[in-house]
């Protein structure tokens, strides 16, 4: 390659860096303009008598409220969720992955496991409950098991559904170079299923907040559900609407967590990106 080239290349990735920059500044502009104008419209109707404020207080007053909660104990409520959160997650969704391999792979374990799984999947998060409180009491186990069982199907169904769509040829191929079994699966499959395995942990991870808030309400001393349930006791709506965005936040931080991991490992892929 010649200096001219090298120079000329070397302008083009200078132009692309500067010019994604100006673009995620935009992207996130573009997302915060509907929170803004939901934010605007409450304040407007509040100010103004249309709403009252013990239904739904002004956006503005909500910043006392929230440095009031902060000067407390906000950040305890916040980790006692955060921690119950993430190891029902690893729970639920490392015994997903672990069940939907078997049964991806094997007739007979489909034939046994399939059935029940599909009718367990049916349940409500509270119907739950009730069983829970009277085997494991009102302590954590009780709570991180209703969480775990919420993480464990996404996980088990897209990955189950990931491992039986994967192209027959490719193990067509891996049998032509002699790959034994294990190989098969660790080299062709996994990685052909990874999309669906990386979509299934997102909405486990997802349900798993909301299982969370459902345990924490029936049952907590601390936690995100436990503000929700006192708010409501309390007649404090500034508090329930406090809980309800640390819940957005918490739950959109933590998918942004896992898109990021899920972009790094697909980063292989060839794929349509929207404009």
């Amino acid at each position: 390659m010649s200096l001219s080239e090298k120079i000329s290349k070397q302008l083009v990735l200078d132009a692309q860096q500067k010019s994604a920059v100006p673009s995620k500044i935009i992207s996130v502009l573009k997302a915060l303009t509907l929170p803004c104008i939901l934010i605007v419209l409450c304040e407007i109707l509040v100010r103004n008598g249309t709403i009252e404020p013990y239904l739904l207080p002004a956006p503005s007053s909500l910043l006392q409220s929230f440095k009031e909660l902060l000067e407390a104990d906000l950040w305890q409520h916040i980790w006692a969720s955060s921690w119950r959160v993430f190891l029902g997650f690893a729970i639920g969704s490392g015994l997903g992955l672990i069940f939907a391999i078997l049964v991806g792979l094997n007739k007979q374990a489909e034939a046994f496991l399939e059935p029940s799984f599909s009718a367990i999947k049916s349940i409500p998060s509270l119907a739950w409950i009730p069983l829970l409180l009277l085997w494991l009491g009102i302590d954590e186990s009780s709570k991180i098991t209703l969480i775990a069982i919420g993480a464990f199907f996404p996980t088990y169904t897209n990955t189950v559904a990931a491992i039986q769509g994967v192209d027959r040829k490719l193990i067509e191929v891996a049998k032509v170079y002699r790959l034994k079994y294990w190989q098969q699966i660790q080299q062709i499959v996994l990685p052909a299923a990874s999309p669906g395995i990386l979509t299934g942990l997102r909405n486990s991870l997802s349900l798993s907040w909301m299982f969370m808030i459902a345990a924490e309400l029936i049952a907590a001393t601390q936690g995100i559900g436990y503000l929700l349930s006192d708010g409501r006791e309390t007649s404090r709506p500034d508090i329930v609407i406090i809980a309800i965005i640390l819940l957005a936040i918490l739950g959109k931080l933590t998918d942004s967590l896992v898109k990021i991991l899920e972009v790094y490992l697909l980063r292989w892929r060839d794929v349509i990106k929207p404009k």
